[in-house]
């Protein structure tokens, strides 16, 4: 066993021993028991590939061994084979082992919370926010995922000025988390009569949805405010001041939403996405308190960073952040290609935090 993962392995042993006595209680709460149950089995995966590598150690040692004591042709060429095919099993589960050793991001089981936002542009920066919206939910649809608009701000030419959805499904958060940034477009506008090409952008943010266990908030923190509900027409409008505006009076965080007929609707819906903004608020004040945070390759999911070039004239797609590029536009604002750019950036995180252990 390599002598720097002894340690880690020494306090997996340990962390195994106590939560196996902590579920043999009976008194603590199925919630509890959840989760200990999840952090029990994601343990028991590390000693088993501890006990897998120890194995493969052992028969590439025995091997070695043949390869020095015995004269028999034959023998020495299996023991070759086997020598080769060990070491390169060992290699396998080493880095195994290392993926089970880097401590999983808290949040990736979580469902997620989307905001799309119409950057520079105008217009076309509106409908291009469009496309990366029905692209979201299609890519949803692929997963096998829950969707649902939880405000949307049309323009009156069919683009989106802002929209917020909700994601529900398994290990969405997980798969979501990198597309936060600005998402730039280079296209001829529908409204460009000579055929120029023109820059835009849409914002996108990834939070993920927060329950109330996860974070508190006060009742007297809130103030809540009713309105009547705006927008291009036909159901985004009403006559009743059903929509509703909650802000977090300490941290001026505020979330709105006025898609349902009904108040009571609109402020569950609103206390969703103010609940996940002041989460990822206080997540992200605590991260950047730790001065020697490893800095992952993928960027820091800031939404004032440029991370992917959508180029419709080349039918090109490039994250900047890996410097991926493919050509395969349209199959990605389908959804039916995306995994093919959020794949590679997980590949990319997983290797940086392979080489910061």
């Amino acid at each position: 066993m390599i002598e720097h993962f002894e340690t880690k392995l020494n306090e997996v042993t340990e962390l195994h021993k106590k939560i196996q006595i902590q579920l043999s209680d009976s008194t603590i709460s199925p919630d509890m028991r959840v989760k200990l149950s999840k952090k029990f089995s994601s343990l028991e995966q590390v000693l088993e590939c501890k006990e897998d590598i120890e194995k493969c150690e052992q028969e590439l040692l025995d091997s070695k061994h043949l390869l020095t004591e015995s004269s028999d042709q034959e023998l020495l060429e299996l023991a070759r084979q086997d020598i080769e095919k060990l070491s390169k099993n060992l290699e396998k589960l080493y880095n195994n082992l290392k993926k089970l050793l880097i401590p999983k991001d808290v949040d990736d089981e979580k469902n997620a919370i989307i905001e799309i936002r119409a950057g520079t542009g105008g217009d076309e920066a509106a409908l291009f926010s469009m496309v990366l919206m029905k692209m979201y939910q299609k890519y949803a649809e692929l997963k096998k995922w829950k969707f649902e608009i939880m405000s949307f701000s049309e323009t009156n030419i069919g683009g989106c000025k802002e929209a917020i959805i909700s994601f529900t499904g398994t290990d969405v958060f997980s798969q979501l988390k990198y597309e936060s940034g600005v998402h730039r477009v280079q296209r001829v506008p529908q409204t460009e009569t000579q055929g120029r090409i023109h820059t835009s952008a849409a914002t996108i943010a990834v939070l993920p949805m927060i329950e109330e266990v996860d974070i508190q908030i006060e009742p007297k923190d809130l103030r809540i405010d009713t309105f009547r509900s705006q927008g291009a027409g036909g159901q985004h409008v009403n006559t009743t001041d059903s929509a509703v505006r909650i802000t977090h009076i300490p941290t001026n965080v505020v979330a709105s939403c006025q898609e349902e007929k009904s108040q009571h609707k609109n402020k569950a819906k609103a206390m969703k996405m103010l609940a996940s903004r002041l989460y990822e608020k206080t997540k992200t004040e605590n991260e950047e308190k730790i001065a020697n945070k490893r800095k992952s390759m993928v960027g820091s999911g800031d939404r004032s960073e440029k991370i992917r070039s959508y180029n419709y004239p080349q039918g090109r797609v490039t994250d900047h952040r890996i410097n991926l590029t493919l050509y395969k536009l349209e199959d990605i604002i389908s959804g039916i290609a995306l995994d093919e750019v959020i794949e590679p950036l997980l590949a990319a995180d997983l290797e940086a935090k392979i080489k910061s252990l």
